[in-house]
């Protein structure tokens, strides 16, 4: 033991966004029960890297007894949990074809700028299972299109709706999503890690503002990059000044749910 830097997490500002845990290249840091945890302290360098990543000031470096950093066990950790989630990608049931259900769509009002015919917005129509084969489930999707850059505001499919906001690799996961996730559900889909979000958190405050959304789903996955899909819906229901039911929903890369959250965002 010795006197050193070493980070320290105000939990009560924390909000369990993740940023931090993808800025942390040694990976002492962890998101548990949705809160921003330090795995051990031998992983921590003390240099504060993760501070700028904190958009709530959760983090601050501070000078306390603690372990010695140990720059190797900290590469080996960070080995090991890319090892662990290299395996949990490649595992799971064996990849089954299924025939995709009719979908009967009725046109909505207009296209984006770009006139894009895949981006014009529609309505849909899920087809009743009875009239589809055993194998093939029908499709519970309700609108088109559904990524968060493409939805207009102001769309039909909105206007009194329960929101399903789905990560993109969670419908990939979750083997059960138009069986117990989307029926009766407005879908819209984005990526905290991979998308340019800067608009993100007013485009959804306006949908949740101007539409009277009844409540709002969150389906993300356990990888830390994931939570902030979480933080943007969080930020963007306080911005629109409703209050509105929320349930987290947090998938495995195996399909198994994680943890759900049910809490009233304001």
């Amino acid at each position: 033991m010795a006197v050193r830097n070493i980070i320290q997490i105000d939990e009560d500002k924390c909000d369990g966004c993740g940023l931090c845990v993808i800025g942390c290249a040694e990976g002492a840091l962890k998101v548990i029960n949705g809160k921003a945890k330090l795995v051990s302290e031998i992983y921590c360098d003390g240099l504060g890297a993760c501070l700028g990543e904190c958009p709530t000031g959760a983090l601050t470096v501070i000078r306390r007894d603690a372990e010695e950093f140990d720059e190797s066990a900290a590469m080996a950790h960070v080995a090991s949990r890319q090892d662990e989630n290299n395996r949990q990608s490649t595992q799971g049931p064996e990849p089954v074809q299924i025939q995709p259900a009719p979908v009967h769509a009725s046109h909505g009002q207009g296209t984006l700028a770009c006139g894009c015919p895949g981006s014009m917005s529609r309505e849909l129509s899920p087809a009743d299972s009875r009239q589809t084969r055993e194998a093939a489930p029908a499709s519970a999707l309700r609108n088109w299109p559904v990524q968060l850059h493409l939805v207009p505001v102001k769309a039909p499919y909105f206007q009194d709706a329960e929101l399903l906001i789905s990560a993109d690799c969670a419908g990939f996961s979750a083997t059960n999503l138009h069986r117990e996730y989307l029926p009766g559900k407005t879908l819209v889909i984005a990526c905290p890690k991979l998308d340019e979000t800067s608009g993100y958190e007013d485009k959804l405050a306006e949908i949740i503002k101007n539409n009277h959304i009844k409540s709002l789903t969150v389906l993300y996955m356990t990888v830390p990059c994931c939570f902030g899909l979480v933080h943007l819906v969080r930020q963007a229901v306080r911005k629109s000044g409703r209050v509105v039911p929320l349930r987290l929903v947090q998938i495995e890369p195996t399909g198994e749910v994680a943890e759900v959250l049910e809490e009233a965002a304001s």
